[in-house]
């Protein structure tokens, strides 16, 4: 499975590739699927590009994406997007149209409240699980655990010849993540050698404008489906390494 992380928290200043609005977020989860991926993750936009929690823009979004793609829509629940976390599960309270699935990232506070508010709507949570938190340790003791619908590893180190060792140093740490799937992925400069890792380990992954915003080569993407397309060749070129490993 490779999922498109369509926007993030990123904002008009990294670029025309990153999709704000509903419409735009709609016509890039559309390019995306048409590149290749199965399954969508973004985060709802107020006018002015701040990551938002709110019902009324939820619903707006959501329905923009479904109206152009059948594939899984995901969105966040990132501590960002409302700090205070009563206040988080108020307006998760009060969203009138459901995502698919929702990323609850572990470390953050009020993250098995979220969690298991998310589970009782009916909606799939994907455990965040960043390095460099105690997210993992949390995660291993945490009674939502196993009914969550997979495992975010999320790889914050974003150096490119290290983030692939503090991406197996999460895996260790994860242990067997209750027996739930992993997506693996990284971020920036560790993006790609993450993404190839995930292929090497046969792990779902992600790939998108909130974790990249350059090529393999280098060159900025245009696009959500133009990374999705490099991804699906990378993640392939890791499982072809994998293969001549054995």
């Amino acid at each position: 499975m490779v999922q498109v992380c369509l926007n993030g928290p990123r904002t008009a200043a990294d670029g025309t590739a990153v999709p704000l609005t509903p419409e735009s977020m709609a016509d890039s989860a559309a390019e995306a699927v048409a590149a290749g991926a199965t399954d969508i993750h973004v985060h709802p936009k107020t006018p002015c590009g701040r990551d938002t929690l709110s019902p009324r823009v939820l619903a707006e979004t959501l329905s923009a994406i479904r109206a152009r793609v059948s594939v899984p829509v995901g969105v966040t629940t990132g501590a960002w997007a409302e700090p205070d976390p009563a206040a988080r599960l108020e307006r998760i309270r009060g969203w009138t149209v459901l995502p698919d699935h929702a990323s609850v990232n572990w470390h953050e506070p009020g993250a098995e409240e979220v969690a298991a508010l998310l589970l009782d709507l009916g909606v799939g949570v994907e455990a965040g699980i960043w390095s460099g938190t105690d997210g993992a340790e949390r995660f291993a003791a945490s009674p939502s655990g196993p009914e969550v619908l997979r495992v975010l590893a999320e790889v914050t180190d974003t150096g490119p010849s290290s983030a692939v060792d503090s991406a197996r140093g999460l895996l260790s740490g994860l242990g067997d993540a209750h027996g739930r799937p992993v997506l693996l992925h990284g971020e920036d400069g560790g993006a790609w050698p993450v993404l190839r890792l995930a292929g090497e380990l046969g792990l779902a992954t992600r790939v998108g404008v909130e974790d990249a915003l350059r090529l393999p080569t280098g060159r900025p993407a245009g696009s959500n489906a133009e990374l999705v397309a490099a991804g699906l060749v990378e993640y392939e070129a890791g499982r072809r390494g994998a293969r001549r490993g054995r």
